[in-house]
């Protein structure tokens, strides 16, 4: 302020213009109260100050002095010197609620004035855009969004993972779980979880990711090609529906932006560095808060999820499912492994069709009409470090195609074969050439079987007549 200047401000300024018309007497007392919005007593009371100090005693008395009622510096220094310390980047409302933790309570806007007067935070202007917002469905359980986050969840500290999460439509009540990598597995692993706990949703709506929606298939196709996860839920009898956009499954997707911001850092402060600390920090932290502050009552009070039906398998429906055709020595190769069947044989065995279950588990089952056979696995000679006894069994001289033999011919009809080198072979002809052919036969023999006569016997039926058949009905 300088000499013979007083600072106001506007207020002071028009207060001051209505009352020095009251001290030159061309303005009443009770029309000032009327124009100044105050009663007659504190109209008297400011002429007096007025007649004895002059226009400064129109300024408030507390100008340039700080207020009764402002926070200890020292309170203030230790909050920003603990958010420096260990909570630098996050938010005020994160921020405030962990100090308070800290024994450092604070208020969420004074700390945010305190981190933008020390440049610690900025303040995030965002647009509006214009959206219709689709209306939450009524009943809790009536539809579930599915969507997996990729993040560098642990800052570098270990393995990268990704988060898959459930959040049910009408409360935004979630399940969420991390997993090394987006696969159908993992989406099976964390759909039994969620039955488990809640029971079948309605529908799913997810993305149109390959676990949800087969790549390779015409966009006009009437009936795309199911993946796994796909025949999971048509078994369960849930409806996967597919969303065109990120927008269109918004509350997954804004679930997603509060965990990378919140999650990411309290994975920082419990200092977890693998896979299942970090599962621990999201299902004893972060999930109960938000299930208890992030949700919102539905609008119906009845929960559309359903019971599993006795006939629904679980551990069976999630699972990796192949299909083979059983063989007549009763095997099947499934993953480059051979599966030999135990007894017993059931009727339409050989030959049919084998559902193969590779489980969560890691376990194998088949299953043909319902049943689940016995098996054991088939190893191979080189695994077992031995030498294959067995080989491949001669072809038959009528079998091979004109100017092709065995070996060495025999001079009459079961005779011994005059020498071993070669033996005979099974043609490769027609094969893909991957097994070679292998010598014959087995355990150093050095005969051939005889040959068997085709043709039928002089006094066959087929020999006579048709005037004979029809005398000796």
């Amino acid at each position: 302020m300088e000499e013979g200047r007083i600072a106001m401000s506007q207020k002071e300024r028009d207060r001051l213009k209505v009352m020095s018309t009251v001290l030159d007497g061309k303005r009443t007392q009770a029309e000032a109260a009327r124009l100044l919005k105050r009663s007659v007593r504190q109209v008297r009371r400011l002429q007096r100050k007025l007649e004895l100090q002059g226009d400064p005693a129109i300024v408030h008395k507390l100008r340039a002095r700080p207020s009764n009622h402002r926070i200890d510096p020292a309170h203030r220094e230790g909050v920003l010197a603990q958010y420096r310390a260990r909570l630098l980047g996050f938010g005020p409302t994160f921020a405030a609620e962990k100090l308070r933790q800290m024994g450092l309570p604070v208020a969420v806007r004074t700390l945010r004035d305190w981190l933008l007067a020390e440049g610690l935070w900025q303040r995030q202007r965002r647009r509006d855009k214009h959206r219709r917002r689709r209306e939450r469905r009524p009943c809790r359980g009536e539809l579930v969004q599915a969507d997996g986050s990729h993040h560098d969840w642990l800052e570098g500290r270990g393995p990268r993972m990704v988060l898959l999460v459930m959040i049910d439509d009408a409360t935004s009540e979630t399940l969420a779980r991390f997993y090394p990598a987006e696969t159908t597995e993992a989406y099976m692993d964390l759909l039994g979880r969620y039955i488990r706990r809640y029971g079948r949703m309605l529908a799913i709506y997810a993305d149109g990711d390959s676990v949800f929606q087969a790549q390779d298939r015409h966009r006009d196709d009437p009936q795309p090609q199911l993946t796994q996860f796909g025949r999971a839920l048509q078994e369960l009898d849930i409806e996967l529906i597919h969303a065109g956009s990120p927008q269109a499954k918004g509350r997954v997707e804004r679930f997603n932006g509060t965990a990378q911001d919140r999650l990411v850092k309290e994975l920082r402060l419990a200092d977890a560095s693998t896979l299942s600390a970090a599962n621990c920090v999201l299902e004893d932290a972060f999930l109960p808060w938000f299930n208890r502050q992030c949700t919102v009552t539905p609008e119906s009070p009845n929960d559309a999820h359903r019971r599993l039906h006795t006939s629904m398998d679980l551990e069976a429906i999630l699972s990796i499912q192949a299909t083979r055709q059983l063989a007549n020595d009763y095997t099947i190769r499934f993953q480059n492994r051979i599966y030999q069947l135990l007894p017993p044989a059931w009727p339409g065995l050989r030959g049919g069709k084998v559902v193969v279950e590779k489980r969560l588990d890691g376990s194998l089952h088949l299953r043909f009409k319902g049943r689940y056979l016995a098996y054991q696995v088939v190893t191979p000679a080189k695994e077992r470090g031995g030498r294959q006894e067995a080989g491949a069994p001669p072809p038959h001289p009528w079998s091979l195609p004109h100017g092709q033999t065995p070996a060495r011919e025999c001079n009459k009809r079961g005779s011994a074969v005059g020498t071993a080198e070669p033996r005979a072979v099974r043609p490769a002809t027609g094969r893909s050439g991957r097994t070679p052919a292998e010598p014959y036969p087995p355990g150093g023999a050095r005969s051939l079987p005889a040959r068997r006569d085709r043709r039928p016997a002089p006094d066959h039926p087929w020999r006579k007549g048709f005037a004979h058949a029809t005398a000796h009905p």
